[in-house]
């Protein structure tokens, strides 16, 4: 088992805070898990006992909406926390977190976390500050799903994918590969919509499509309908 003071992936989250002793203690307790493609970190109405901090790997963050879809608010990456609003407000999770790909994650207990969330100021600092970004994103989802038309939501995610996890350096294609249905509900919109629009920007040039690959070419005009 790793060790979290030799852990390069905690300085991207809010583990960073932690002074030595306290990596230490939290090495002893935490669990490192291996997930698979597909398979659930936790449920919305779970309560959480702990935070997961991941490894490799990426998530997404589902809300079930009233037609019994879901909508995916977030993709969760190498370095960040999942589960401590939860967990610090002690109510039952909102949101569900499954696995997009193979993925390490360790599993921090509550008894831990909130320990040194009550004695090191710095460490609740950005926790904190880790939350509001969290609630800052499903705010803008919010907006954008009440503000922007399906084509320019696409162009939005399009370009959040590549900020997110860049694109590979041989095909040029973004580095996450979603299926056609887990984009379209993080556009939020049904999956033939998505697929015609996907088409449509082919067509006009702005991509290039290779089974679940995606290659952005022509940035200027997606960032222009973004806006």
């Amino acid at each position: 088992m790793g060790k979290c003071e030799q852990c390069i992936v905690r300085e991207f989250s809010s583990l960073k805070a932690l002074t030595r002793e306290e990596l230490l203690t939290i090495s002893d307790s935490k669990s490192s898990v291996e997930v698979k493609k597909g398979d659930i970190l936790f449920n919305e109405g779970e309560n959480l006992n702990g935070v997961y901090c991941v490894k490799e790997g990426v998530c997404k963050l589902t809300k079930l909406n009233s037609n019994g879809k879901d909508t995916i608010l977030k993709l969760v990456t190498k370095g960040e926390l999942l589960g401590q609003r939860s967990m610090i407000n002690e109510e039952a999770s909102n949101l569900s977190a499954v696995a997009l790909e193979d993925m390490k994650v360790c599993f921090i207990p509550k008894n831990d976390v909130m320990k040194y969330f009550s004695e090191n100021n710095k460490f609740s600092l950005l926790i904190t500050k880790d939350i509001c970004n969290h609630l800052k994103d499903a705010d803008q989802v919010l907006v954008n799903h009440t503000h922007k038309t399906v084509k320019e939501r696409l162009a939005i995610v399009l370009l959040g994918l590549h900020e997110i996890a860049g694109t590979d350096s041989n095909s040029g294609s973004l580095n996450i590969q979603l299926s056609r249905e887990d984009l379209a509900n993080m556009v939020g919109t049904a999956t033939e919509s998505c697929i015609r629009l996907l088409s449509e920007f082919k067509k006009d040039g702005f991509i290039e499509l290779s089974g679940k690959k995606i290659v952005i070419k022509r940035f200027d005009q997606l960032k222009n309908l973004a806006e």
